[in-house]
């Protein structure tokens, strides 16, 4: 079973949050260091959901045996 927590949607929710921070400290002129540890922390989030609806994607064309679909979705992966 599937945490609430790591849904993908709490996962871009979190990341929407962190994003609206990230605008808040360069709003208020915090340390530039510290703002890009937030923005790069961001953006391995967001390249973490990225893999994880990739990889769900590709477990469903497995499922349904859609070797179209999951040739595709391989390809991004491996990108």
């Amino acid at each position: 079973m599937q945490d609430i927590g790591s849904t993908p949607l709490s996962q871009l929710k979190r990341i929407s949050g962190q994003l609206k921070g990230v605008i808040k400290m360069y709003e208020d002129e915090r340390d530039c260091i510290d703002t890009v540890h937030q923005i790069v922390a961001a953006r391995n989030s967001l390249s973490r959901v990225a893999r994880d609806l990739l990889t769900s994607e590709a477990c469903s064309c497995v499922t349904k045996q859609d070797t179209k679909r999951l040739d595709a979705t391989l390809k991004e992966l491996l990108k």
